[in-house]
């Protein structure tokens, strides 16, 4: 009987606490799209529960222009078509009213996707596609029309891909169940979430708010895109595009029934996109919690990753999670060792030793990814900077060596004698050990 009682709040409350609250919560929108009566009938809930008629706030000027102006600031790379930003930017006006005209009479027709491969670990890589600009701005378009439609439905629990939500809100949720004794941890990983979501599944999910044919009809040729990689074209018969301005919304409308379904059963779930952890009281919760996830994933056509997913209680050593970057472990919060080889791999270049550049130099183009990694893993355990320092230091005084004819690496204590920490703290090297005690010291 408990049990229940707890299932009843438990969504009710969230629902709540995921509702925006206008008109702060929605000065995100695009003002010339969701005016305030429109917002006041998603507020107040329109009839029948679905949206007809969007394709003509889709194709509005405005719209459009409002799309491109997104898609200009995210930059990118040119399509298939090689139009790149600043290309596309010389003849704006003109492009616009092509696209907009094509759009009204039926004619626009997404080109295919090129796929690239960047790097995702030492050693490894992740597909990307990368639609022409002509769609980016398209799909720009119509996710100005259609967020707002879903984020209202969205539960708090979801922070990834959310207007005014990050990864850093999502750590501090877990951070948060962790003090409350939610210490029993599922941490699940969904295998190429983004590449298997049954397109069928997921449109009847867009559908069950939206009615307006054509904006449907541009979901699915954005879904069946023909992906380009070389000489090779294929058509995807699942998954949405990664690098598509629309896939992440689709994502998460697909996965929002999960949110609601682990609400309704009164879990606490921390889901940014496709990563998830379920933070439970004792083992027992978290095997069955566990076992719903599983249930719901493969009825969905998901499946969990079998070496990523597992359950363990985060205060015993080994038994762990990795959220976002960060491990928790035994009751302290460190830097996952991806997330530390990633930033090696980002300083080994700039501190080549045959880098012709004055140390100066360097260190300016060194210190914008020194400060930012550290902004986001400054809540790790102090033992991580000083780590992080001293590779940088020794890549440094290797390059200082390599400037002055001599052979080795920078790891003798002479060449630390002769460039002390105090000599790179003078060039204005930003140090993370000095910046993480400076932040303690101020709490």
């Amino acid at each position: 009987m408990q049990v229940i009682d707890t299932v009843s709040k438990v969504p009710e409350r969230l629902h709540e606490r995921g509702r925006p609250d206008r008109p702060r919560e929605w000065s995100w929108v695009e003002a010339s799209v969701w005016t305030q009566g429109m917002l006041a009938a998603l507020e107040r809930g329109v009839e029948g529960g679905k949206w007809y008629s969007l394709i003509d706030k889709v194709v509005r000027p405005s719209t459009l222009l409002a799309a491109w102006r997104k898609v200009e600031a995210n930059r990118g790379a040119a399509g298939v078509d090689e139009v790149s930003v600043s290309q596309f930017r010389s003849g704006e006006e003109q492009y616009l009213k092509e696209l907009e005209r094509d759009l009204r009479e039926g004619r626009y027709q997404p080109e295919a996707v090129r796929r690239v491969h960047i790097p995702k670990a030492p050693g490894k890589t992740r597909p990307l596609g990368i639609p022409t600009v002509k769609d980016r701005i398209v799909q720009a378009a119509v996710k100005i029309v259609l967020e707002p439609i879903y984020e209202w439905e969205f539960l708090p629990m979801s922070y990834g891909f959310r207007p005014g939500r990050g990864c850093k809100d999502a750590l501090r949720e877990v951070d948060g169940l962790l003090k409350e004794g939610n210490t029993w941890v599922v941490d699940a990983d969904l295998k190429s979430y983004f590449d298997t979501i049954p397109q069928d599944r997921l449109m009847e999910r867009v559908r069950e708010k939206v009615s307006d044919g054509k904006v449907l009809t541009l979901l699915e040729a954005f879904l069946q895109q023909e992906i380009m990689e070389g000489m090779n074209c294929w058509k995807p018969t699942s998954g949405t595009p990664q690098g598509a301005v629309i896939s992440p919304l689709l994502a998460n409308i697909y996965l929002h029934p999960l949110d609601k379904r682990m609400a309704e059963l009164g879990y606490r779930m921390v889901r940014y996109a496709d990563d998830f952890v379920i933070l439970c009281r004792s083992e027992e919760e978290s095997r069955r919690a566990l076992v719903e996830v599983r249930e719901w994933t493969e009825t969905n056509g998901l499946q969990l990753h079998p070496d990523k997913t597992h359950v363990g209680n985060c205060l015993e050593k080994g038994q762990g999670f990795e959220f976002l970057g960060y491990r928790f472990e035994a009751g302290i919060r460190t830097v996952r060792k991806k997330s530390l080889a990633a930033l090696r791999e980002k300083i080994r270049p700039r501190t080549r030793r045959t880098q012709g550049e004055g140390i100066r130099r360097v260190i300016e183009k060194l210190n914008p990814t020194l400060k930012g990694w550290f902004e986001y893993f400054k809540h790790a355990h102090r033992t991580t900077f000083a780590g992080v320092d001293g590779f940088t230091r020794r890549r440094m005084r290797a390059m200082l060596r390599k400037q002055e004819k001599r052979p080795g690496f920078g790891l003798c204590p002479a060449d630390s004698r002769r460039w002390p920490n105090a000599f790179f703290t003078a060039k204005g090297l930003f140090t993370m050990h000095d910046a993480h005690r400076r932040i303690c010291q101020s709490r």
